[in-house]
């Protein structure tokens, strides 16, 4: 491969980011051109896939990640003392309509949940899962909100299409 010397490259790049990057993103660090990006990540990733390796390449958000194996997680988490954070049935019910219905604003959300959400939103602003991503044509010209790719790393998403179907959740009474 012509770009064989680049992996290195990107691993360097990826590791000192922590945020996935993507191929467009890499692309013009390198100075190469987008379409070489994807073989080059794969041919890394799968040099990384052996045993005496901690690490790996995922795709999330859109992007390419550096991360732990998960069969290493145990013991990383006893390093780092790594404590998730966790979310109310309140915030992931909030959350859950964002992801699936955004863009949308607080009034919207307000009428499906049938409770107010200024703190849950306050809040799930702050943890960077969603944020503004316009203004509704509208009276009042109301706060439209959506997901992050911070959201799509949590859950472990390439893009919002991963989201599961929202039928396969939906009874004969919704």
């Amino acid at each position: 491969m012509f770009y064989e010397h680049l992996k290195g490259h990107i691993e360097a790049l990826l590791f000192t980011s922590g945020d996935a990057l993507t191929a467009s993103q890499l692309a013009q660090i390198l100075e190469i051109d987008e379409e070489h990006i994807p073989l080059l990540v794969e041919t890394l990733k799968k040099e990384m896939e052996g045993e005496k390796r901690g690490l790996t390449v995922i795709e999330v958000a859109g992007g390419y990640q550096l991360c732990t194996k998960p069969e290493l997680a145990a013991i990383v988490e006893k390093l780092a003392k790594v404590h998730q954070v966790r979310l109310s049935v309140a915030a992931m019910e909030t959350l859950s309509i964002i992801a699936f219905k955004q863009p949308i604003t607080r009034q919207e959300i307000e009428n499906l949940r049938g409770v107010q959400v200024d703190k849950l939103l306050s809040m799930l602003l702050e943890r960077g899962l969603i944020k503004e991503v316009g203004r509704k044509e509208a009276i009042g010209r109301p706060i439209l909100y959506g997901t992050t790719n911070q959201f799509l790393q949590c859950f472990g998403l390439k893009t919002l299409q991963d989201l599961p179907d929202l039928s396969q959740f939906l009874t004969e009474s919704d």
